[in-house]
Order: structure tokens, then C-alpha cells, then sequence
């Protein structure tokens, strides 16, 4: 099928219009949605180029005045929302445009969740029901424009943001933070460098496997996992190889939303790892979980052999296995630029004590595809640093 057939409207979790040149159609949903004098939330970067000015002035052109904030770091901190907060209140904005890759996007939605709110950012931490502890109606809406296909965050209800004073991410999590609408044009990714797409899509990769491998009984979230890692595996390699590829674009886009539709499901020891050490160290939450992948997957391989075996069949693998599945990512990664341990990245293992306890306390720990420790995190890393399969 051409790119310029894939187009689509959806709502799946949230309403999503997907297709090459549905960024022109910003004016007319900023006004459906009640956003009259909007924030765009973007990352230095992106502020500097063409999409962010052209965003803006086709919105003031149809009367919608937009103000950028873009103080947003790769992994964003309680310190970027809390400026970003102080933005929206003082222009007097009634909405957020989330614009760039999973940074401002998550930044965004905490900025248009945390604006309304008195009480600190941390007391809404995914822990228990503290989300009822917000005052849900003062929650602005968000439009959600992804230019990455990686982390999903245009269609999750969570940011993640990092407590520097604890150097660790936390979930802030609420039901009305799922933007209104998701402009997903896959034009917006065309300029995306390799190395940034390859990371990007071993972080929808990771959504995907760990989703599938969670337990627990959710036919429509495997179902969702499954043709996820199928459209990485056609069309991850082709976006790296040929980054002006709309079709492999596009079904890179889509597949980024399907991992995080899917991990409602649940996630596992990789993101329980890459949090700390993105925390830590300020790395790419995508490159952790790439060169993290096939260590966390080994040591799961126990309770995931069977899982394995039918991913494999649908992938379309030769002896579809737990084996030819390791294989296919340790191929993968090494075709797109992944690096194969994390001392490549600069991380030691001098810190393996303190990161296991972090991963233990991770979120994500709990539904990994089995039980798992402080000290089975740590082994798991220190074998990622070495490169011990």
C-alpha cells in the first residue's frame, strides 16, 4: 500500500488522525477542542525548526494566538513541568499542544495536568489512587503531535519526569491527561537521524515484547504487541537505512502507538532498569532499552519460551523459538546501530548494588513475566554491562 493511502481516523484509545499532511488541520482542532490561546510544549531542537514556526503562524493566522515553552530536557525534570507551569499560568493559556518526541510530549501533558493543581507535582506519583487526589476539572486539554515513533506518549494517560533531587523518574498519572486528539503525521519524522530513529524504535520494540510478556489475561493487548513487533521488524530497518521512507514512516508511527496501547497490559525488567539508569546517567531511554533488551529476555526466558515460540510464527521466523527470537534482536540491533552493552554507552557496573534496589522499586517490576528482585536486577545489568548472554 503507498503512504499516501495510509490514512485514517481513530479512536484507539483517543481520537487519532493519522496521514501524511494532517499537521495542516492543528487551527481547526485547537478550536474544536476549545483551545483559543494555546502553549506549544517542544524541545530546543525542535523549536529551532521550520514545523514549530509554520505550527504557529498557521494558528495565528486563524486567530489562535500560540506561545512556545521549550525548556525541555531529553528526559524531562519536575523543575522543566514546574517552569513550563509558570509559562502557562502567566500567558493566561487554556490548553497545551504537545509537540516532538517523547520529552515534550510527556512534559506537556504533566505541564497542561500540573498547571490547574496545588499540590506538588510528586503527590501525584502512580502510586495507589494518588491520582484522586487531583482536582480532575481543572486538568487542560492537550492536542498530542508525536515527531518520534518510539514511546507512545500521545496516546497514554502518564508522563514520565525526572526528581532530580532524587535522580529517580517518576509516573504522574491521570486519566484526563490523554491528550484529546493526536495529529500523527509521519511527514513530521522525516528528518529524524538514524541513530535517533534506530534508539526511538527499540523503546516501541521494548513496549511491544514486554507487553506480550507481561502475565496476566489481556487478549486485546497481545493482539495489539504482537502486530506491533511485526511492523518493527518490516519496517524499523528500512526508516534507519532510508529515513525519507513515508511508508516506512508511518508504520514506524503506528507501531509506537500500538506498544503503548498495549502496555496497559503491563511492562518488565527492561523499562525496571532503563528508568534508574536514564535517572542516573541522563541517557536515552530508548538506547537503555535496546542494548538492555536480549539480557532482560534471557533471564525471563523461563516463562516466556512459549511466548516466544508464537511471536516467532507470527513474525514469520524460521523454527520459531525463544532462540530465533533472541537471535532476530540481537540481528536487529545490530543492523540499526545498537550498541551490544552498556559500557559501550559509558555505564560501569561500580553502581549495581544501588541500581537493583532501584529496579526493584520500578513500577514496572511488577509485572514483568516473572518475579523478580533487587538481585536478579542487578545480575541482570551487570551482565548487560559486560555483555553476558
Amino acid at each position: 500500500m503507498k503512504a499516501t493511502m495510509l490514512k485514517g481516523n481513530w479512536n484507539y484509545p483517543t481520537a487519532v488522525k493519522f496521514g501524511p499532511g494532517r499537521i495542516k488541520e492543528l487551527p481547526d482542532l485547537c478550536k474544536a477542542h476549545g483551545l483559543t490561546r494555546p502553549l506549544l510544549v517542544t524541545d530546543p531542537g525542535l523549536a529551532k525548526l521550520a514545523m514549530i514556526a509554520d505550527a504557529v503562524a498557521a494558528n495565528e493566522a486563524a486567530g489562535i494566538p500560540t506561545a512556545v515553552f521549550s525548556d525541555v530536557k531529553p528526559n524531562p525534570t519536575g523543575k522543566n513541568v514546574a517552569d513550563g507551569v509558570a509559562v502557562y499560568r502567566a500567558g493566561g493559556h487554556d490548553g497545551v499542544i504537545a509537540f516532538g518526541g517523547g520529552s515534550p510530549l510527556d512534559a506537556g501533558k504533566a505541564i497542561a495536568f500540573h498547571a490547574g493543581q496545588s499540590r506538588p507535582l510528586w503527590d501525584f506519583e502512580d502510586i495507589g489512587d494518588w491520582w484522586t487526589r487531583a482536582d480532575a476539572a481543572r486538568i487542560a486539554p492537550v492536542i498530542a503531535i508525536p515527531t518520534t515513533a518510539g514511546t507512545g506518549s500521545e496516546v497514554g494517560r502518564a508522563g514520565v519526569i525526572t526528581d532530580e533531587d532524587a535522580h529517580v523518574k517518576r509516573i504522574i498519572f491521570h486519566p484526563k491527561m490523554m491528550p484529546v486528539v493526536v495529529i500523527a503525521d509521519p511527514e513530521l519524522s522525516i528528518g529524524l537521524p538514524p541513530h535517533v530513529t534506530a534508539a526511538t524504535g527499540m523503546d516501541a520494540l521494548a513496549h511491544c515484547l514486554e507487553a506480550f510478556c507481561a502475565p496476566g489475561f489481556h487478549p486485546m493487548a497481545d493482539g495489539i504487541a504482537l502486530e506491533g513487533i511485526r511492523l518493527i521488524r518490516e519496517w524499523l530497518p528500512v526508516a534507519v537505512r532510508d529515513g525519507r521512507n513515508l511508508e516506512a514512516r508511518s508504520n514506524m508511527l503506528v507501531a509506537a502507538s500500538m506498544g503503548a496501547t498495549a502496555f496497559q497490559k503491563g511492562l518488565g525488567s527492561i523499562h525496571s532498569l532503563a528508568h534508574p539508569l536514564g535517572a542516573l546517567y541522563d541517557a536515552h531511554h530508548g538506547l537503555l532499552n535496546g542494548v538492555l533488551m536480549p539480557y532482560c529476555m534471557a533471564h525471563n526466558r523461563d516463562a516466556i519460551e512459549g511466548r516466544m515460540e508464537r511471536l516467532g510464527r507470527y513474525i514469520d521466523l524460521s523454527n520459531p523459538s525463544f532462540d530465533t527470537v533472541l537471535i532476530w534482536v540481537l540481528d536487529l540491533r545490530r543492523e540499526i546501530g545498537i550498541p551490544h552493552t552498556l559500557k559501550e554507552i559509558g555505564i560501569g557496573d561500580n553502581r549495581a548494588e544501588e541500581i537493583g534496589r532501584m529496579a526493584e522499586a520500578d513500577p514496572s517490576t511488577g509485572s514483568n513475566a516473572k518475579p523478580v528482585k533487587a538481585d536478579d536486577l542487578r545480575a541482570v545489568f551487570v551482565d548487560a554491562v559486560n555483555g553476558r548472554l
